[in-house]
């Protein structure tokens, strides 16, 4: 049984209030999920799921863009999900809100057309990254889309330096597979037929890299 507990928004519990400052000042986060809702091709009636979806600001960008979708957003945090149902409120969106462990999702099989994922995946470890990625697949319907965007391979010298902060405040062990350019080849390890980086962004903090990946539809 996997026993490991959910990781603060900034890894400390006190730092959470500060998250979407801190984020918008060091990330360009308005750039990244903008292009990552647009990438993911919301229809209207389509279910999406914000795989760690933090205080709700890719959650609200979604909706916005596709009312007529149905936008889940799951997080093992109970704080910061207070603050995202304050937010979608202020926004005028119905969201759902669910608190819940990324590696044990308490849906369906088959119950989502897209997932995205946003600075999600370099908090875990290698085996809850891989048994996340293969839940995703789990409550993904046949030819479904996974929509990620995270710290990957550093596009420069400059950007490699600059990654040591983030290693350093979120742990080396988790982030590693991150900055060595590995989420790819665990997206295909659990069982994504097609996985294509689309778009990379270069922040205070390194370089943010899009990913597109589709379950097959014989999975």
């Amino acid at each position: 049984m996997n026993n490991e507990k959910y990781i603060p928004a900034l890894s400390y519990d006190w730092l959470t209030g500060l998250y979407d400052p801190v984020v918008a000042l060091t990330t360009r986060e308005s750039a990244f999920k903008n292009a990552l809702a647009n990438q993911a091709g919301i229809a209207a009636g389509h279910r999406v799921l914000d795989l760690g979806c933090g205080t709700a600001t890719l959650s609200i960008l979604m909706k916005q863009k596709q009312p007529n979708a149905v936008i889940v957003g799951i997080d093992g945090d109970a704080k910061v999900l207070k603050i995202a149902r304050k937010k979608a409120h202020k926004a005028g969106v119905e969201i759902t809100f669910d608190e819940g462990m990324s590696f044990d999702l308490p849906y369906e099989d088959e119950s989502f057309d897209r997932v995205v994922s946003s600075l999600f995946f370099h908090h875990l470890s290698r085996e809850n990254k891989l048994e996340t990625l293969r839940e995703v697949s789990r409550v993904l319907k046949p030819n479904g889309e996974f929509h990620v965007a995270d710290w990957g391979l550093p596009a420069s010298r400059l950007m490699r330096r600059t990654s040591y902060l983030i290693q350093f405040l979120d742990g080396f062990e988790t982030t590693a597979d991150n900055f060595n350019g590995l989420l790819p080849k665990l997206i295909t390890d659990a069982g994504f037929s097609f996985v294509k980086e689309t778009n990379h962004f270069n922040s205070v903090f390194g370089t943010i890299r899009m990913h597109q990946c589709r379950k097959p539809e014989d999975i």
